[in-house]
């Protein structure tokens, strides 16, 4: 019997988070008027510090448990952090204090917090290296210019740069983004050729589309078993949300997926799971959303760029 989904291309996703043996198991702690979640994975080699974007939180990167209640796990961004804790970075996640990150006063706050958590937890000689996405990256753009990082990691944003204001010894940086926005696209390739003439190591890595498959879902978003995503992956199909070959025809963001989703049985206890959904719902149009599946172009980066006789953290 032929496959009904036969010529639909499977993302690999075996090798990207699922099967380490990490686990998450974060602490928690409240400084400055905000939430801080972390980890510490075995021996580590350096720190990471991960920003994100608008609407985000802390509890965003870390799944919910009896140590971390308010947690939510959403799926790329708790796969990032298992990707960063399997590579031995320690890994501190902050929340903004409003909707997106702003400059000025939080600067001063997250970096007060940082220090605090690296000479509490005894972290001096550790390098340092950040990532943030959308609001979070232009927070850490402009974050590098007030503490040294070995390296920074710019994902769907295009930084703030001032030369006025940067140092000659800005830290690396890689542009992550998705071409589709053609816009940011532009403003990445004007800002990475400013960083070129300051002598600053730059590259991007940029991420396309790719087709829905009947287990992407269940593949990328624990809690979700297959049956409900192949379900789900034929209604996307049957009302002509996805394409003959798999591909979301608009940012899942602008598909009404919600209101048909009300009218399957299967989905109606994990109503919990629609902002999982929703971004990978996102991640498969690749237009702007967080992304772990270019992990090893991220955690490459760092590695190739830690060092090893490392400076203050503080500028």
């Amino acid at each position: 019997m032929k496959n009904k989904y036969q010529g639909f291309t499977r993302v690999d996703l075996k090798r990207k988070g699922f099967n380490t043996a990490v686990q998450l198991n974060p602490s928690m702690g409240f400084m400055n008027g905000t939430d801080l979640i972390w980890q510490f994975p075995d021996s580590p080699k350096a720190a990471l510090l991960i920003a994100h974007g608008c609407n985000g939180r802390a509890a965003n990167f870390w799944d919910k448990s009896s140590g971390c209640p308010m947690c939510v796990g959403l799926p790329e961004e708790r796969l990032l952090v298992l990707h960063a804790l399997e590579r031995k970075f320690a890994v501190l996640t902050i929340s903004s204090v409003g909707k997106c990150w702003t400059f000025g006063k939080e600067i001063e706050t997250v970096k007060w917090i940082i220090m605090h958590w690296i000479t509490t937890n005894k972290l001096e000689k550790l390098p340092l290296v950040a990532l943030g996405a959308s609001s979070g990256g232009h927070f850490v753009s402009a974050l590098a210019t007030e503490m040294r990082f070995s390296s920074i990691v710019l994902m769907i944003a295009e930084g703030l740069f001032d030369p006025s204001v940067m140092l000659k010894d800005y830290p690396p940086t890689l542009f992550l983004h998705m071409p589709k926005d053609t816009r940011r696209m532009r403003m990445i390739a004007a800002n990475m050729e400013t960083l070129r003439r300051m002598g600053v190591d730059v590259k991007e890595v940029r991420c396309f589309e790719f087709p829905l498959t009947p287990n992407y879902f269940s593949d990328r978003i624990p809690g979700l078993n297959l049956a409900c995503s192949v379900q789900f992956f034929e209604m996307l199909r049957d009302r002509g949300f996805v394409d003959a070959l798999g591909y979301m025809r608009k940012d899942g963001r602008a598909t009404q997926w919600k209101k048909a989703l009300k009218e399957k049985h299967c989905f109606s206890e994990k109503h919990q799971l629609k902002d999982h959904i929703q971004e990978e719902l996102n991640l498969a149009f690749a237009y702007h959303e967080m992304t772990s599946l270019q992990s090893d172009d991220i955690f490459g980066w760092f590695d190739s760029h830690i060092i090893v006789d490392q400076k203050p953290h503080m500028l």
